[in-house]
């Protein structure tokens, strides 16, 4: 499948899951390596090659599989790769490989399996809303076939081999993307990330770890895999997060009640900034959007427009804007198109009403 049919087609519709007003994505990856073949960051080209040449037919067997997305990394553009870490379908560390690394991804782009990242094999589902149990089942199916084809490196003591020491035992890192703009806005939600750090639990931002929290988006997920079982992680961060979720709910009910001015004005000048700009740089506009998506939970825009304000969080991003021009774009021109195709996709998008209440 060429990478501009596997973007550019209709995507199957996918349950939400339970709280999407708050849980944008579920995320559950998991690490493994093959035995006996040294991890890639000290492997040579031909390890590498010689892991690829195992696992990326095994993968692509796989009936989940099924009409995949299928590329070795050499053979994708700067600004392919770029999208796909902007759809989190594969990491930024991923996206600066080359030779001896792929990914394969089914056409749902509910799979993304990344071959030769930091591991020989990161594998990853992800679905929209909060249904960790879900994504992780996806995956460990996913799993076990692979482990039938594949000697993974394991130890009866230690569990699954990994390059990095975080990541032995499970392996596995399940995360949950929240939208936490009245935490913020309340000046409560750094309480929240001490914590959770507090429990062992990391906080990060967009593209995980090492990024920025922008558009009032952060990732929640375990950081230890030696000595726990997979289901014990998963039970202590689903309440972890539907913790989270009371506290943001509280926070936007608070808001409501006690800064009425504040809210509705972060939302009309969200409405008015984005609905005529001409010119926005990727961090406003993920923060604009934000306070529309807020004011769609809160009833002051029709909930209809939720999908357009969450498909223009990923649509306004650098490569995916650079995907619609014939020429090589400058800061300044992506500022500009992308104030024109946010102008152009909320040309329908009322002028908000007054909130009701959370959501």
């Amino acid at each position: 499948m060429r990478f501009s049919a596997f973007i550019s087609g209709p995507v199957a519709a996918r349950p939400a899951g339970t709280h999407h007003d708050i849980v944008i994505s579920s995320r559950v990856r998991l690490a493994r390596n093959v035995k006996a073949h040294p991890f890639p960051g000290w492997a040579r080209k031909a390890d590498r090659l010689a892991v690829l040449e195992v696992v990326k037919p095994a993968v692509e067997a796989l009936p989940q599989m099924e009409d995949a997305f299928s590329e070795y990394l050499q053979d994708l553009s700067a600004t392919e790769k770029q999208i796909l870490v902007e759809r989190h379908l594969i990491s930024r560390e991923h996206a600066a490989k080359s030779g001896g690394s792929a990914v394969v991804m089914n056409r749902e782009q509910t799979l993304s399996i990344m071959i030769n990242e930091e591991d020989h094999l990161r594998m990853q589902a992800i679905q929209p809303g909060f249904q960790l149990k879900t994504v992780f089942k996806s995956i460990d199916e996913v799993d076990t076939r692979l482990e039938e084809k594949l000697d993974y490196a394991f130890s009866e003591k230690l569990g699954y081999l990994t390059a990095c020491l975080t990541n032995v035992g499970t392996g596995m890192r399940a995360s949950a993307m929240l939208h936490l703009p009245a935490l913020v806005l309340d000046d409560k939600v750094n309480q929240v990330i001490q914590a959770v750090n507090k429990i062992g639990l990391a906080v990060r931002g967009l593209y995980g770890e090492g990024s920025e929290a922008m558009g009032n988006l952060f990732q929640i997920s375990n950081q230890t895999t030696l000595g726990e079982r997979e289901e014990d992680i998963l039970g202590r961060l689903n309440k972890v997060i539907e913790q989270i979720i009371e506290h943001e709910l509280n926070a936007r009910a608070a808001l409501l009640q006690r800064k009425t001015v504040t809210l509705l004005d972060q939302v009309g000048r969200a409405f008015g900034i984005l609905r005529h700009a001409h010119s926005i740089t990727s961090k406003e506009a993920l923060n604009l959007l934000s306070f529309i998506r807020l004011g769609i939970d809160l009833g002051s825009f029709p909930t209809g427009h939720r999908q357009q304000i969450d498909d223009l969080f990923t649509e306004t991003q650098p490569a995916h804007l650079q995907r619609t021009s014939p020429t090589k774009l400058q800061a300044e021109d992506r500022d500009a198109l992308r104030a024109e195709t946010i102008r152009r996709k909320l040309a329908d998008l009322p002028a908000p009403e007054p909130p009701r209440a959370a959501s």
